[in-house]
């Protein structure tokens, strides 16, 4: 039975957060601040209409403060180290100051003010000296150390153990064993680097806001309704005047289909140009700036720690460890996919000249010109497919295979309160009825929230003291809205995002370990992949289609012949998607292994790397640097791992083939138990060996994407 959602309506503006007051004694307090207090709402769940932006420095300060004075404790007592009064009395101490920064830093990227832009800049560097202050702790350290050198000895669970383990690994590589003076400015290296990670991603997004391009219906000649559509919607959204009023804007699903459908070549190069250089602005203050001084703060800090490159030492605790596995990866696959780009860039070139086109192949041609390719050589279009698309549709399609994997059954709570009227919020149950997680999703774009789509968590799964704490799981898009009283319509680029982040939502709802700091999602970041990657494959099934994949006006199914031509079309256009990601991956590597801690110009870096890679000139990366938020973020030398975690799930999804059935419970149990519930209380490697029995090969990569046969 499939675990449809029990409304597809959000809920009234009503359960909305409230507007700011700002200065008032109530917000500066500690006695009335929500955020301090016990949360009596359904699942405990944040109090969103009584949190305005004022709490978030008084509740910061008096959890910071309260995480002290618990690391104070362990410090000061006279009693033995032991693993319950120092590691586990470690993962107690930050519960508060988690809470406070899960909802500041989730509002942040999608209800951002310039309040919360404004606190956020000011607590970046405070709550990194606060943590360096912690991992640098040299009494605490003696303390994890004594219990770390008798760990053979103390009868430690397997998670207990590995708990042990990565916490005396994370503080050493948080420099814990550095001499005095050396701790102070790794201390002061981080609580930079947070500053400027901040100032990059505010950049970006104001960036994105400040940017559209306003359209009339005479400029809408090749677009799909659909498109249309959001097209209108994004113009209401923006306050534009007149029935005869269309936007496009910076959000990828916005641009993305004007340039693949629009006929308006100097339209396309407008958009395309805005799009590729957003915060590009020079000036000590611009991303340029701020990224080159943060690659040589990363490299010193390298250096500090005893590593060649920040890559060497970003690696270390990761699946691949070196820069030289991960070029090994790399490496075939890009000229793989240079040679398909190469054959694709010729076919695209002679389809645009048959059409009148004099001009050499620009970059805001490809899409346009690729669309048109496929609908010749398959019968097919994305025009086509969209209207068997609808966003509603597609959510109920990942809790249906959600269901029918693990058991999860998924019910919309229209009362419950949420930061924005958008937002949709479920209870999700287990397959025994119990309460597993509240799942919040975010789906539409809006000028408060940054690009992108990811899952966050309000809450972590953990089971500290034996008693068992529930997640908070949040998955955000931004997908362009459908016009009035019109149903959103995806692209499969779109639907397949959705499964993405859903991937990684049940990553954290079905966690299932004691310890927040292993809970869900907190894994190697090239592993971190594979439970989403994986997810995205049940989209692609006919099974899975038939069921969802309806037509919005008609309620029909997408018809066999057009699901077998999307199925012949799936390898379509890979050159050029892997080339796009692929270029992304090799500089990030290439600008973090091979820092000498001197100034770079990222601009000059970018253009001189992808030079010598070979970039084909028809291809811009994916991400530029002066947007390249993951590399500012968790993802710096590591935005690799998406293509490391491919290898994994493509050899994961083969074990569903093998068993002749995408939904084998069998193999959906040991796909639960050693990979979305075990987070990171088992060394990587061996849950995916306890999953599949032997390590996965590059060889299914290939063949997923069509390079090998």
């Amino acid at each position: 039975m499939a675990a449809k959602t029990k409304s597809a309506k959000p809920p009234p503006a009503k359960s909305s957060r409230k507007p700011s007051k700002k200065g008032t004694s109530a917000a500066s307090g500690t006695a009335a601040n929500p955020l301090l207090k016990p949360w009596r709402t359904t699942f405990q769940a944040p109090p969103f209409a009584k949190i305005e932006p004022a709490h978030f420095s008084a509740a910061f300060g008096h959890a910071m403060n309260e995480h002290n004075a618990a690391i104070a404790k362990i410090t000061d007592t006279t009693a033995a180290p032991t693993f319950s009064n120092t590691i586990e009395a470690l993962e107690k101490s930050s519960i508060l100051l988690s809470r406070v920064a899960s909802v500041f830093f989730n509002l942040a990227g999608t209800e951002s003010s310039e309040d919360l832009r404004k606190i956020e800049r000011e607590i970046a560097g405070k709550l990194s000296k606060h943590s360096s202050a912690i991992y640098l702790n040299k009494p605490l350290f003696q303390r994890i150390e004594a219990v770390f050198a008798k760990r053979d000895a103390l009868k430690l669970s397997p998670e207990q153990d590995r708990m042990l383990e990565r916490t005396h690994t994370w503080f050493v590589n948080a420099g814990a064993r550095l001499k005095k003076a050396d701790k102070s400015r790794v201390s002061k290296i981080n609580a930079r680097l947070a500053e400027l990670a901040t100032a990059f991603n505010q950049n970006v997004l104001i960036a994105e806001q400040s940017w559209h391009m306003a359209l009339k219906a005479a400029d809408l000649a090749g677009l799909p309704d659909g498109v249309k559509d959001a097209a209108r919607r994004a113009a209401i959204d923006l306050g534009l005047k007149g029935d005869d009023a269309y936007a496009i804007t910076l959000a990828r699903s916005s641009v993305e289909s004007f340039l693949t459908f629009s006929d308006r070549r100097d339209l396309r190069e407008k958009a395309f140009k805005a799009w590729v250089k957003r915060a590009e602005k020079s000036g000590p203050d611009g991303n340029p700036a701020i990224l080159s001084e943060a690659i040589a703060l990363r490299t010193e800090l390298a250096n500090l720690l005893g590593f060649d490159s920040y890559a060497d030492y970003a690696l270390s605790e990761t699946m691949a460890k070196t820069p030289d596995a991960v070029a090994g990866l790399l490496t075939p696959v890009w000229e793989a996919a240079k040679d398909r780009a190469a054959e694709e860039r010729d076919a695209l070139q002679a389809r645009a000249k048959s059409a009148g086109q004099i001009e050499p192949l620009e970059a805001w041609d490809w899409r346009y010109y690729a669309e048109k390719e496929r609908k010749s050589r398959f019968d097919i279009d994305e025009g086509e497919i969209r209207p068997y698309l609808e966003l509603e549709n597609m959510i109920n399609a990942a809790f249906h295979v959600a269901n029918r994997l693990f058991g999860l059954t998924f019910t919309e709570l229209k009362d419950a309160e949420r930061y924005n009227p958008d937002v949709r919020v479920f209870e999700v149950t287990d397959k025994d009825g119990a309460h597993l997680a509240l799942f919040y999703g975010d789906y539409f774009a809006r000028p408060s929230k940054r690009s992108g789509a990811w899952m966050s968590r309000f809450r972590a799964q953990h089971n500290l003291g034996g008693k068992q704490t529930r997640p908070i799981i949040v998955n955000v898009m931004n997908f362009a809205r459908g016009g009035e009283n019109e149903p959103t319509l995806l692209s499969f680029d779109d639907a397949r995002t959705l499964f993405h982040e859903f991937g990684h939502a049940l990553h954290g709802m079905l966690s299932d370990v004691t310890y927040p700091s292993l809970s869900g999602t907190a894994v190697s970041r090239d592993f971190v992949e594979l439970p989403s990657q994986l997810y995205e494959h049940w989209l692609g099934e006919p099974e899975v289609l038939r069921e969802f994949a309806k037509h919005y006006k008609t309620g029909k199914p997408m018809p066999h012949a057009l699901l077998k031509r999307l199925k012949a079309a799936e390898n379509f256009d890979q050159g050029f998607a892997t080339v796009e990601y692929t270029a992304c991956a090799l500089v990030d590597m290439e600008l973090h292994a091979s820092g000498n801690g001197k100034p770079i110009k990222p601009g000059a870096f970018e253009k001189k790397t992808l030079k010598a890679l070979g970039m084909p000139e028809e291809i811009v990366m994916r991400h530029r640097l002066p947007h390249f938020m993951h590399i500012m973020g968790g993802y710096a030398a590591g935005y690799y791992s998406y293509m490391w975690s491919e290898v994994m799930d493509a050899d994961a999804f083969a074990a569903f083939k093998e068993a002749k059935n995408i939904f084998d419970p069998e193999t959906a149990e040991r796909l639960r138990s050693n990979i979305y519930s075990s987070g990171n209380a088992r060394d990587p490697e061996q849950a995916y060996l306890a999953f599949r029995g032997r390590p996965p090969s590059i060889e299914g990569l290939l063949k997923k994407r069509g390079f090998a046969s």
